[in-house]
């Protein structure tokens, strides 16, 4: 279904209690069946976008930030790609498939695209919970961004591989001191919010990580 200049996927019923979208890059896609398939699992009816990234280190990024990983930095464009979203992508869904009024919207996503759903709620009360699958929250500057910021939705689910923040990358590094933090911190605020520790480094099973993730925002919250 194309949206904007965007051919996205959906997946799912109208009549869904639960609106899922998740930013993918291409290298996503190939996996995409399996992982709604997971989800699917849940007794919950949903309605699942997945949304198709082309730049993912400018269109996800919440600001410029230099490369820490190969030679591509960081262009800081994820507040374009949050308008699309919220003026343009939702209100088409919403009236294309007839989505009830009040239907409970979740943001997910793996690796930046977690960071940003992490990001978008700290700019907007649109999502009723964000579902960050081993979300880049060593990204500079995000804690203290996230602290003068703080991240709007009431349903949070954070999950990282047990592996991660072993990594020689100095600025990856702080990934899982980063992720108990916030943990701590949605915590102590009241948020409804847990943390998940899989086994392996960042690139393993990403797709059964994203579908838990979703699969505990709705199982969890009837």
């Amino acid at each position: 279904m194309q949206i904007g200049n965007k051919p996205c996927r959906i997946y799912g019923e109208p009549h869904a209690e639960y609106l899922l979208l998740q930013m993918t890059g291409e290298h996503e896609l190939q996996s995409m069946d399996h992982e709604v398939t997971v989800i699917a699992q849940s007794s919950w009816n949903f309605l699942f976008a997945a949304i198709p990234v082309e730049s993912w280190n400018d269109e996800l990024s919440p600001w410029e930030a230099p490369a820490v990983w190969g030679k591509q930095s960081f262009g800081g464009n994820a507040a374009d790609t949050l308008r699309f979203l919220t003026e343009q992508f939702i209100p088409t869904l919403e009236q294309r498939f007839h989505l009830p009024e009040g239907i409970k919207i979740i943001l997910g996503g793996y690796s930046l695209a977690g960071l940003f759903a992490l990001w978008a709620s700290t700019q907007t009360d649109l999502f009723y919970g964000i579902a960050a699958a081993s979300p880049s929250v060593w990204f500079p500057g995000w804690m203290e961004f996230e602290q003068q910021h703080p991240i709007q939705a009431q349903h949070v689910y954070l999950s990282l591989g047990d592996k991660e923040e072993h990594t020689k990358n100095a600025v990856m590094a702080v990934v899982g001191d980063n992720i108990r933090a916030l943990h701590s911190r949605l915590a102590e605020r009241g948020t409804d919010c847990t943390l998940e520790w899989n086994s392996g480094g960042h690139f393993k099973d990403s797709d059964m990580r994203a579908a838990k993730a979703f699969r505990w925002m709705m199982e969890e919250h009837t």
